[in-house]
C-alpha cells in the first residue's frame, strides 16, 4: 500500500526534461529519469486507497478512464517503494507486454484517475512504470522467453503497430507459429514511424521486436497484403489471420488551394523523417521543415509530433491552428474526477516552439479558409478565420464563421494533422469483410471475430482511432479469441 503517510510527507516529483532549447538540436529523448531513490518515495505516495480507479479502464465521457489494461498499479508502486523492482517488473508484464512504449507515451488516464488526484497531485504512476521496465532491462532481467510447445497452428497478423505485436506476442506465447506482415520496411507501424524518436527512441522498438524474433515470431517486411500477396493466400496459408492495420486513412481538408506544392498530410511528414533518419540521411527523402514558416492544422499528439519535428529541422516560424476554445487551466464542473482531465497542457512541441518564439504556438478557436499559392504552384501563405460554436437546428454545436475575422500567414509547408478516417480499404476490400458505419472493420468486442470464419480484428482498425494502450488491451483480447477458435479453449489472460 505504499507508506501510510506517504502522500502527506512526500510532494509529486518528476524529473526534469532536457531544456527546450538545448533539445532541438538532436533527436534523442528529452525525458530524464529521477534516482532510485526519489522513485521509490513517489511510489510510496501510493497508499490504500480503497478503489484504485487507477487500473479500472472504463470509458467516461468518451475517454479512458484509468488504464485499458488493468495494469496492478498499486501493486507494483508498493513494490517499487520497499526495493524490489524484479518483483515489480513481474506484475507489470503481467498485464502489459510492452511498458517500454506506455511509459513512454501513453498520456496515462491512470494518473487522471488516480484517487490522491480529486484533491492533490497524483501519484506519477507513468514514470515509475517506465522505471520499473528500464530497469529491467539495464539488469538483464527481460530476457527471450519461447513456449515450451509448439500447436501446431499458424496465424498470420497483418500490421505490426501495437495492436498486432501485443497479438503477435501473446499467440506465440499459446505456442502456436506466429508470422506478422508489415508494408514498411521496418517492423513496429504507428511506434516506428509514426511517433517521433524524440519521444520514443527506435532502439527502444528494435530491442522488443528483436526480442519478439529470438522467441519465435517471424517478421515480413516491405509486404502489403493485398497487394504484394492477395489477402486470400493468408486464408489458404494460415488457420487463422489477425486483421490490426490501423485507422491511417488521415481527414483531408478541401479547400481552395488543397493541391499546392507543400500542403502534407503530418503522416507524410513523420514517417519519411523517421525513416530517413534511421536510414541515416543518406537518402535526403524527408519533407523538410528548415528556414520555413510552418503551419500545423490541428492538435492532438500527432499536431505536437509536427510542431516538434519542425522544430528540430529549425523552421523559421510555427503556428498552430485548433478550432476547439483554449483548454481551461482547472477541471470544468462537467469534467469532475475521475474523467479524464481536460485542461490546458504545454506538451513537448509546443514547449520547444515558445521557447524559441516567444510563446505557444497555437491560436485557437481558427480554421483555415483557403490556401495561398504563387506562380510556380507552391503554397506561401493560409488564410484563416475566426469560428464560433453554436448549436445548429438538430442541438448540435458546430463551428461557424465569424464574419470579418479573416487574416492570412505565410507558409512554405503546411502539416495537416486533423486526425483520421478509418483503416485503408486495400486488404477490407479484397477479403470482403463486414464494415460499421464508420468504415471500421465489424467485429463485436470481446469477441473480436469479422464476419469472415478465421478472420478476427484488433486495435484501431475495429474501434477508430485510439490510445495505443487501447491497441495493446485489444491485441491481447484478441489473441485470446483467436487462440479459442483454435484451440476450443485459452490460457491466456
Amino acid at each position: 500500500m505504499g507508506k501510510p503517510t506517504g502522500f502527506f510527507e512526500i510532494p509529486r516529483e518528476l524529473p526534469e526534461d532536457r531544456s527546450p532549447r538545448g533539445r532541438i538540436n538532436d533527436w534523442q529523448e528529452f525525458h530524464l529519469r529521477l534516482p532510485e531513490a526519489k522513485l521509490q518515495e513517489q511510489g510510496a505516495r501510493c497508499m490504500d486507497c480503497g478503489i484504485p480507479f487507477c487500473h479500472d479502464g472504463t470509458l467516461l465521457a468518451g475517454m479512458a478512464s484509468g488504464c485499458p489494461i488493468n495494469n496492478l498499479i498499486p501493486e507494483w508502486n508498493d513494490l517499487v517503494y520497499r526495493g524490489l523492482w524484479r518483483e515489480a517488473l513481474e506484475r507489470l508484464h503481467k498485464t502489459n507486454n510492452f511498458p517500454e512504449f506506455t511509459g513512454r507515451v501513453c498520456p496515462a488516464p491512470c494518473e487522471g484517475s488516480c484517487v490522491l488526484g480529486i484533491n492533490e497531485p497524483p501519484v506519477t504512476i507513468k514514470n515509475i512504470e517506465c522505471a520499473i521496465i528500464d530497469k529491467g532491462f539495464d539488469e538483464g532481467w527481460v530476457k527471450p522467453e519461447p513456449p515450451e510447445k509448439r500447436t501446431g497452428k499458424k496465424v498470420a497478423v497483418v500490421g505490426s503497430g501495437p495492436a498486432g505485436l501485443s497479438g503477435a506476442a501473446q499467440l506465440n506465447r499459446a505456442g502456436h507459429r506466429v508470422t506478422v506482415f508489415e508494408r514498411s520496411d521496418r517492423i513496429g507501424g504507428l511506434l516506428m514511424y509514426g511517433i517521433p524518436n524524440p519521444k520514443l527512441d527506435k532502439k527502444i522498438v528494435q530491442r522488443r521486436v528483436d526480442l519478439l524474433a529470438q522467441e519465435g515470431v517471424k517478421f515480413v517486411t516491405n509486404t502489403e497484403i493485398g497487394k504484394n500477396v492477395p489477402a486470400a493466400k493468408l486464408l489458404k496459408d494460415f488457420d487463422a489471420v489477425l486483421l490490426s492495420c490501423g485507422a491511417t486513412k488521415p481527414r483531408d481538408l478541401p479547400i481552395e488551394g488543397r493541391n499546392l506544392k507543400g500542403v502534407h498530410f503530418a503522416m507524410e511528414f513523420l514517417h519519411a523523417n523517421t525513416k530517413s533518419l534511421l536510414d541515416g540521411r543518406k537518402n535526403g527523402k524527408y519533407i523538410s521543415a528548415e528556414n520555413k514558416d510552418v503551419i500545423v492544422i490541428g492538435g492532438g499528439d500527432t499536431g505536437t509530433d509536427c510542431v516538434g519535428t519542425a522544430m528540430r529541422h529549425h523552421c523559421k516560424g510555427l503556428t498552430q491552428l485548433e478550432i476547439l476554445p483554449k483548454p481551461p487551466l482547472e477541471r470544468a464542473p462537467d469534467n469532475p474526477w475521475p474523467q479524464w482531465p481536460k485542461v490546458y497542457q504545454l506538451d513537448y512541441g509546443q514547449e520547444e516552439a515558445a521557447a524559441a518564439f516567444g510563446g505557444d504556438p497555437r491560436k485557437y478557436l481558427v480554421t483555415a479558409k483557403r490556401f495561398i499559392g504563387d506562380e510556380n504552384g507552391q503554397v506561401k501563405g493560409i488564410e484563416i478565420v475566426e469560428v464560433e460554436w453554436q448549436k445548429d437546428e438538430k442541438g448540435r454545436f458546430v463551428p461557424k464563421q465569424v464574419f470579418g475575422s479573416e487574416k492570412i500567414f505565410p507558409a512554405q509547408l503546411v502539416l495537416l494533422a486533423m486526425g483520421f478516417l478509418g483503416p485503408e480499404d486495400t486488404v477490407l476490400s479484397e477479403l470482403g469483410v463486414e464494415r460499421d458505419e464508420r468504415s471500421n472493420v465489424k467485429a463485436e468486442y470481446g469477441k473480436f471475430a469479422t464476419s469472415l470464419k478465421g478472420v478476427f480484428a484488433a486495435g484501431d482498425m475495429r474501434r477508430g482511432q485510439s490510445l495505443i494502450v487501447w491497441a495493446i488491451h485489444e491485441g491481447r483480447l484478441a489473441a485470446r479469441a483467436v487462440d479459442e477458435y483454435l484451440m476450443g479453449r485459452s490460457d491466456l489472460p
